[in-house]
């Protein structure tokens, strides 16, 4: 069998190793007669998974010991309401900057709860831009400052992690977590679907700074509170076991190839060709997104027509390249290059733009 290169934004392409070992463990995982998916959440089996999973994030990523590390099922959209539940008051300021689609879909979750400042906002340039640290309008007095650090629709990512003073800092690393280092000191917050970079569909990793966790936030159910979890070590409930399972092969498979390190140097490798095709094209590829904060996760990119758009689509997945249809938001072409995509898969992509515009333009 062939596997195709998968340009999905998620759920997204996972490496072949992973899937091969889940393939080989599904029936009977560790010798333990059943499969991962069968057995207690509580058996010292399936805990000692989930404490090598956390292990192997903390190493990855670097986390320091005061921060706590979830295991949530809900996805970052269910946890982009419970930061509001968790670490404000009712109906204080809140401030957001907005720098594409998801951090609009932020607001929206929080919006029952707290008083929404949008203390930046790239909307009015088409999402094309990060509003300029000096012009953003911060609350001296809000519980939080969110961030969504790389905007998988529109291409968007930031490239430094922007001084918010005092106020901790909250931030949406769905489409970029362990894409490159970072120092997470510097986030009061840090969370991410695991369907792009770190694993599956199904779990979302929720970083917290430990003294946030004393805040009392909001009336809430025992289960939207994330001291509840931090206290049970993600097991308040039945938590998605297939999936954080799987999300620790992954962590395993990145510390063997190098880590955070060797896949930022890789995912530098693949945006650059990608970005270099389009901009040497004379035209007829062209990315709008300012090339400061071009991301290096998703390059969206336009053809000069609806009817060559459609082409593409349609000829690039005959020729093994997968899901590059734009998002309905913005149309056009979408390459997601996450960490899971080799460096050939930009490569072959690179070639069929270049073999295409021949054709075509």
């Amino acid at each position: 069998m062939t596997r195709a290169y998968n340009f999905s934004a998620g759920p997204a392409t996972l490496p072949e190793p992973v899937l091969r070992q889940a393939q080989a463990e599904l029936l009977d995982w560790n010798g333990v007669g059943a499969s991962i998916v069968e057995i207690s959440h509580r058996s010292a089996d399936f805990i000692a998974v989930a404490n090598r999973a956390e292990a192997d994030l903390r190493k990855l990523i670097g986390i320091p010991d005061d921060y706590a590390v979830l295991f949530l099922s809900g996805g970052a959209t269910t946890q982009q309401a419970l930061l509001a539940l968790n670490f404000a008051a009712p109906g204080q300021v809140v401030d957001y900057v907005v720098t594409g689609h998801w951090g609009k879909t932020a607001i929206r979750q929080v919006k029952p709860y707290v008083t929404v400042h949008i203390a930046a906002d790239g909307e009015p340039g088409g999402f094309r831009d990060i509003p300029p640290r000096a012009d953003w309008q911060l609350s001296p007095d809000a519980a939080y400052v969110h961030v969504t650090a790389n905007e998988t629709i529109h291409g968007v990512e930031f490239r430094d992690t922007p001084d918010v003073g005092f106020v901790p800092l909250f931030a949406d690393f769905s489409s970029s977590i362990a894409s490159e280092p970072i120092d997470v000191s510097r986030y009061g917050v840090i969370y991410a679907g695991a369907q792009k970079n770190l694993g599956p569909v199904g779990v979302a990793v929720v970083i917290i700074r430990r003294d946030l966790l004393k805040r009392s936030g909001q009336p809430r159910a025992d289960i939207f509170d994330y001291r509840s979890h931090a206290a049970r070590d993600s097991m308040l409930n039945t938590p998605p076991t297939w999936n954080w399972y799987l999300a620790g092969l992954v962590f395993q498979w990145m510390l063997a190839e190098g880590g955070v390190k060797e896949f930022a140097r890789r995912n530098a490798l693949k945006s650059q060709l990608v970005y270099q095709a389009i901009d040497g094209s004379g035209g007829f590829y062209r990315n709008e997104v300012a090339p400061a904060v071009r991301s290096r996760m998703n390059i969206p990119f336009f053809l000069p027509d609806e009817t060559l758009t459609a082409r593409f689509v349609s000829e690039s997945k005959e020729a093994g390249l997968l899901a590059l249809k734009g998002h309905k938001a913005v149309g056009g072409i979408r390459a997601s290059l996450y960490n899971a995509l080799p460096v050939e898969g930009a490569q072959a992509l690179v070639a069929f733009m270049r073999d295409f515009q021949q054709r075509n333009g």
